[in-house]
């Protein structure tokens, strides 16, 4: 694993390319000094990985929605009727997520952790910052594994044109308009959400951006902003927060999907795949493949990673031993989801930091960054850019 060092922008700087989150509670810098670098072969690796992963997904989505697992899958009984119709209907399309991985460096075989399927984040460090990095250190900035911008305008297309050719995109659009809408107490989800935008107009897209609390919801009128309507609503809230903390505005798009008023991106049915206990599915259905770790409703006999089926940034994660001891544990608010239990396996380490590499995904693999934290990848974890040798 070779890692070299990279001059990071002053906070100025940083904050007129519009990350403002570049500063950890700790104040240490969010953005690491380190550039991974990794071959072409490594590259493709990750990059066949993801595509293959995501069509297992799809099997594996399939499998539970016939065998009606949605209670396994801890999935909130308000949206298994929109994850149904959006899983049934082609025009509720999968903009993009993120897989989580493990190995992949000096050898070491790819394996799955988890896949953020409906509002991954790290997006705009991953598609823009790593680029800007390589620019500002004077080295080549096509040398990365990182398409992510032109992926997901491609894949915003798709949103009209339902097919990989995009080349009848402007004969079919007729004028159509997405609302962007997230929290707007985080920064991170503001930029995040502006840059998704920002691509769907350079993509041809009438767009507008609102708060979600100023977003209005009517199961016969659809969705407006300001007066305006809306056919498309993006929203960097993830399914099951809606259901659990907002269980009336659950019913409410469901209702508003039925009368086809309105499509919701992510759809539905990511939800499924946001489950971490959809690897225990993968394992049953794909049993000792080479990109999977076995995965358990019930304690594994041997050293594991216990998890919740939902949950961010690593709270409420647990290493165990095979008896039940904890190696190393984060505390959450997330204990009230179901657990799953995966088998252990070490992220790359150097100098005794460990290395997560995420492949993002918009109709294919399309881009690649890195965390580096402990053994477990929590909220203070940094942004590790990459470049191919």
């Amino acid at each position: 694993m070779r890692i070299s060092t990279l001059s990071l922008p002053d906070k100025g700087a940083l904050e007129s390319m519009g990350l403002t989150w570049h500063t950890d509670r700790d104040e240490s810098s969010y953005l690491s000094d380190e550039l991974i670098h990794i071959s072409q072969a490594e590259a493709e690796a990750f990059y066949e990985a993801g595509n293959t992963l995501y069509d297992m997904f799809v099997e594996a989505g399939e499998y539970v929605i016939e065998n009606d697992l949605f209670f396994e899958l801890d999935i909130p009984p308000s949206l298994i009727g929109a994850i149904k119709q959006s899983w049934e209907e082609d025009i509720h399309w999968h903009l993009y997520g993120r897989f989580d991985l493990a190995g992949g460096l000096d050898g070491k075989p790819i394996k799955l952790l988890e896949f953020n399927a409906d509002t991954p984040t790290m997006l705009y460090e991953s598609a823009l910052m790593q680029w800007a990095l390589l620019k500002y250190n004077k080295l080549d900035q096509s040398a990365q594994f990182n398409n992510i911008h032109n992926a997901l305008s491609d894949n915003f297309k798709r949103l009209i044109t339902l097919d990989e050719d995009i080349s009848n995109f402007e004969e079919l659009y007729e004028g159509w308009k997405i609302l962007f809408s997230c929290i707007p107490s985080s920064h991170e989800d503001i930029t995040t959400t502006r840059f998704l935008e920002y691509i769907a107009k350079e993509s041809g897209f009438e767009c507008g951006f609102a708060p979600i609390d100023e977003v209005h919801f009517s199961p016969s009128e659809g969705l407006s902003h300001n007066g305006i309507n809306y056919e498309f609503l993006f929203k960097l809230i993830p399914w099951e927060n809606i259901a659990i903390d907002e269980p009336e505005l659950a019913l409410l798009i469901s209702e508003m999907m039925q009368n086809h008023n309105t499509i919701f991106l992510n759809p539905a049915y990511t939800l499924l795949f946001q489950s971490k206990r959809m690897l225990k599915i993968l394992w049953d259905l794909f049993p000792n493949h080479p990109l999977l770790l076995e995965a358990s409703f019930s304690p594994l006999p041997y050293k594991q990673v216990s998890k919740p089926a939902f949950g961010r940034e690593g709270a409420n994660v647990s290493i165990l031993e095979g008896n039940g001891a904890i190696i190393e544990s984060k505390d959450g608010i997330y204990n009230n989801h179901k657990n799953v239990y995966q088998a252990f396996y070490e992220l790359n380490s150097h100098n005794g930091a460990f290395y997560q590499p995420n492949v993002f995904f918009a109709y294919e693999s399309c881009g690649l960054g890195f965390r580096k934290g402990g053994k477990i990848i929590d909220n203070y974890s940094k942004f590790v850019s990459h470049c191919i040798s």
